[in-house]
């Protein structure tokens, strides 16, 4: 019977260790003294991987606070301008009293003065802003938003724990891919401009129900995700795809109907009871007009013609369909079944890339996906750095905007160049992405002979629907020098 220094030994060996295969990490923890050597106690009783994930990420949420004191001491309240110039804007505080927390109004059920009559955000969402509203104490307007914007800083750091806890359990042996969501730039600085850590934590954490085989767990928190945003419902699609090459259909009905009962759980009083505040949501979704971020702005603004409302919706669908279609075809014909995690990722891109807005904020929804994806320092690092040179272009575009004749910022063509940027960033991720499923041996996850080890039920699971080459044995299979041979469709040995 082994004794418990050798089963600890053999625990810490089994943990992926990035700094002896990412050459980027490595040369970073030369600031903490190099990467672990043959005798490091990985997961000792003071703090494990995990924990230490979770610390650095607060750490750097903290860090984004720190970034917004200017406009949180003043730039808020006087002026537009500053707080673009200062890159420290915030939707939070501005919604307060535009939104009626201000005069004790329940949202959806009491009408708005002026244009935005009902709460344009999805019920779950417009729950967390009353809680939040409900701890904010009195005193003059100025206080009072201060605090709102603390008071929900404080539940969103509570997600980003949460966020950064999931990611790093979600694959059990590479706990410390965590740390590509705790230092992640534009998580810090994009963090606190509105609510949407909240539905990142609640698809992060349906992430890692499904890695541990809880369907059912999964389908609920997906449905509480898409109660508070939109997007991770097309998590669905994904384990749709897998589960149909995989012959899992009894578990995609599990989660399917799982994220249809919480969704309706939160909505549906709303719905019955506030139906015309319910829908708001919705209705705004589809009449907003092209906004800041897509490319839909770069061809208004280059062209100088506008383009009719419809029109975007209906050619932004039809994308978004016909390449979630492709990303099916690509799963089907993969020369072995794709991880979970890079189709939720690659379906996300696509939903965000085609939108006619790509507010700052939207990374948020990717960086866990991204993490969990291609776990690799290089692109995502590139991608990050396409992210933060967007985040400060929108912010000194808008300064120029609001500057009027001293034209202090960055001008239109500054700013198209930045969205250029960003979008070329999430298209090279998707890229990788896409190049690690035609070419599963160049997959980092993947290396040492996993399979999907955020699949739960797909890991190692045999293929009963296949098309095309896929249809075929399978020609190629991961091989390092380091590591054991993949037998592609067998579980991965601990």
């Amino acid at each position: 019977m082994p004794s418990a220094e050798d089963t600890s030994v053999h625990q810490e060996r089994s943990v992926v260790r990035p700094t002896h295969q990412d050459e980027v990490a490595a040369v970073g923890s030369e600031l903490i003294g190099g990467r672990s050597g043959r005798w490091t106690r990985i997961g000792s009783a003071a703090l494990t991987p995990v924990g230490a994930v979770a610390l650095v990420a607060i750490g750097m949420f903290a860090l984004g606070m720190v970034q917004k004191l200017p406009c949180y001491n003043w730039a808020w309240f006087r002026g537009a301008g500053s707080q673009y110039t200062h890159a420290c804007y915030s939707d939070i505080p501005h919604l307060f009293a535009g939104r009626g927390f201000a005069e004790g109004l329940v949202p959806y059920f009491d009408r708005l003065p002026g244009d935005m009559q009902f709460l344009e955000y999805p019920v779950l969402t417009g729950v967390f802003m009353q809680i939040a509203a409900w701890f904010t104490p009195g005193g003059s307007i100025q206080e009072q938003e201060q605090a709102y914007w603390l008071v929900n800083a404080g539940m969103l750091m509570i997600c980003t724990a949460v966020i950064a806890v999931c990611v790093a359990r979600t694959h059990r042996r590479r706990p410390w891919d965590g740390l590509l969501v705790a230092l992640a730039p534009a998580f810090a600085l994009t963090a606190t401009i509105n609510w949407d850590l909240l539905a990142v934590a609640l698809t992060a954490a349906a992430m890692l129900m499904w890695s541990r085989s809880r369907p059912l767990a999964f389908g609920i928190l997906i449905g509480l995700a898409t109660a508070a945003k939109l997007y991770p419902v097309f998590l669905l699609g994904p384990a749709f795809v897998l589960c149909w090459r995989a012959g899992k259909w009894r578990e995609f009905s599990v989660a399917a109907l799982g994220a249809v009962g919480s969704w309706l759980v939160v909505n549906l009083p709303v719905m019955v009871f506030a139906p015309e505040g319910w829908k708001k949501f919705y209705t705004f979704s589809q009449e907003r007009s092209i906004d800041f971020g897509s490319f839909w702005l770069v061809i208004t603004q280059r062209t100088g013609e506008s383009i009719e409302v419809s029109t975007v919706n209906t050619v932004s669908t039809l994308a978004t369909v016909g390449l979630c279609a492709a990303i099916g075809a690509l799963t089907l014909t993969a020369p072995r079944r794709p991880r979970f995690a890079q189709l939720a990722f690659l379906v996300v891109a696509v939903f965000i890339l085609v939108n006619k807005v790509y507010s700052p904020q939207y990374v948020l929804w990717l960086i866990p996906l991204a993490a969990l994806a291609r776990p690799r320092w290089r692109d995502f690092l590139i991608w990050q750095a396409c992210e933060v040179m967007y985040f400060l272009g929108i912010w000194m575009y808008l300064a120029y905007t609001t500057s009027g004749d001293k034209h202090q910022g960055l001008p239109t063509e500054g700013y198209q160049l930045a969205i250029v940027l960003h979008l070329l960033g999430t298209l090279y991720l998707c890229a990788v992405v896409v190049r690690d499923i035609l070419m599963p041996e160049r997959d980092v996850v993947r290396r040492d002979g996993s399979d999907d080890p955020s699949g739960g039920v797909l890991d190692g699971a045999e293929d009963v629907f296949v098309l095309g080459h896929a249809a075929h044995p399978p020609r190629h299979a991961a091989f390092t020098e380091t590591g054991p041979r993949v037998e592609w469709g067998t579980p991965a040995a601990d």
